[in-house]
């Protein structure tokens, strides 16, 4: 296992921070097992989960996502945490959840439990009794008409001083935040497996071309291989 203060240098944000998208990947490209990420990683990729998010001012996420991998409250453990805390940060990172559904109840632990107040964003045509439920337990952005605007979200979490951003997916978020340009980094982990079947892969439904990547680097831990990619 790589040590966790290496990780942590290994993934600082580049000055001015970034929108970085973090997944695991079989070796065959599957981003699911049984329609869930769980089992292709292991506890090494546990541990740059938290990494990753001690470092984020905000965790970015999909409502379909977060309800299809059991998302609970946000919380980092106590070592992340006291990181945190002893680089000038909250105990832990805020959750922005992306939904035009909004089909979630204030009830629920990801609000109910939540150390920090999340962040709901959403779109105007949204429906407004649930954004006003939801504003009981969750800051409410709304960016868009018809559909979430997602460069215009991201530029409002900048404005709240949230620059250092991180997208845990789903696939279909990863595909429309790379349509909107707004992609500057994959962290991407390769497990030890193939998988086969029709799965989806770690982005959807994004028009087809070319986006160049830059390698920062490539760090093998156990049979894992934890890859960074900056936006050329």
């Amino acid at each position: 296992m790589i040590d966790r203060d290496a990780m942590l240098d290994a993934y600082a944000y580049a000055e001015g921070g970034g929108l970085r998208v973090n997944f695991v990947s079989s070796l065959d490209g599957a981003a699911t097992v049984d329609g869930r990420s769980g089992g292709l990683g292991a506890e090494d990729d546990q541990q740059l989960m938290g990494v990753l998010r001690s470092l984020a001012d905000v965790v970015l996420v999909a409502g379909g996502t977060l309800r299809h991998e059991g998302y609970g409250a946000l919380r980092l453990g106590p070592e992340n945490a006291a990181w945190r805390r002893a680089n000038g940060r909250t105990p832990h990172p805020r959750l922005a959840i992306v939904s035009s559904s909004l089909a979630f109840a204030a009830s629920d632990p990801i609000f109910a439990d939540a150390p920090e107040r999340p962040i709901v964003v959403t779109h105007a045509a949204s429906p407004p009794d649930r954004r006003a439920a939801l504003a009981d337990v969750a800051d409410v952005l709304v960016a868009g008409d018809d559909a979430v605007d997602l460069r215009e979200a991201v530029d409002a979490l900048a404005h709240l001083g949230h620059g250092d951003l991180l997208c845990e997916g789903g696939p279909s978020l990863f595909g429309d935040l790379l349509d909107a340009g707004l992609v500057d980094e994959l962290c991407l982990t390769l497990g030890p497996v193939l998988v086969g079947g029709d799965g989806p892969r770690i982005v959807r439904h994004a028009d087809e071309g070319i986006r160049r990547m830059r390698l920062v680097h490539a760090l093998p831990s156990g049979d894992l291989v934890f890859l960074r990619y900056r936006r050329a």
